[in-house]
């Protein structure tokens, strides 16, 4: 009775470990495909772009990053129309607001509550919006006015080039939109605007 106990008991934990490994596989083979679809969007000329797509493949990228302590909240609009532009260059310009949201609400100090990072998409009239919010210390008043000049940054030494905002305000201008932030203490909102016949 102990052995056929044993054997049922190993061959529960070798189903578990089976089950683990198709899961970690799963997910290794969305971080590779994330991967290609992130390094060669921009091969080509400007291309018909599914918003809520290109910040899925960026998001991939940051699933590493996303513990117990931060939340991640998508609230994606359905229907969307799709854009004229480059895939890559905006997951560029995704990758440094989340990167941004994130590295503030883990280097702050004394929490009371988790970190949730939001990320949203609708449409406006003509225009796509998409919103990335965090619930983080803020940006300071002093701040606020340089957070878009070229190498302008608050990271200690070594750890900021003060280029990210500055490529993310260049590559939406050359979408023919805009962006914009408000930010008190626990909350800030990139929001970025883009037309729906963008052309770049």
């Amino acid at each position: 009775r102990e052995l056929a106990l044993y054997r049922v008991a190993a061959a529960a934990e070798m189903e578990q470990v089976l089950a683990q490994m198709k899961n970690s596989t799963a997910r290794m083979s969305d971080l590779v495909n994330a991967m290609k679809d992130y390094s060669y969007m921009d091969h080509a000329a400007a291309t018909e772009i599914d918003i809520n797509n290109n910040l899925e493949t960026t998001l991939t990228l940051f699933s590493f990053r996303f513990k117990s302590t931060i939340r991640l909240i998508k609230i994606y609009a359905s229907n969307l129309p799709k854009i004229q532009g480059h895939g890559g260059q905006l997951n560029q310009v995704w990758t440094n607001l989340i990167d941004n949201a994130l590295d503030a609400m883990e280097a702050q100090e004394n929490r009371t509550e988790p970190g949730q990072l939001w990320v949203s998409t609708r449409r406006e009239l003509e225009e796509i919006v998409v919103e990335i919010s965090d619930n983080g210390p803020g940006i300071p008043e002093d701040v606020a006015a340089k957070v878009f000049d070229p190498f302008f940054t608050t990271k200690p030494q070594g750890e900021g080039t003060g280029l990210g905002l500055d490529t993310v305000y260049r590559v939406i201008r050359q979408h023919n939109g805009g962006i914009r932030f408000d930010s008190v203490p626990g909350k800030t909102t990139f929001s970025v605007r883009l037309p729906i016949d963008a052309q770049s």
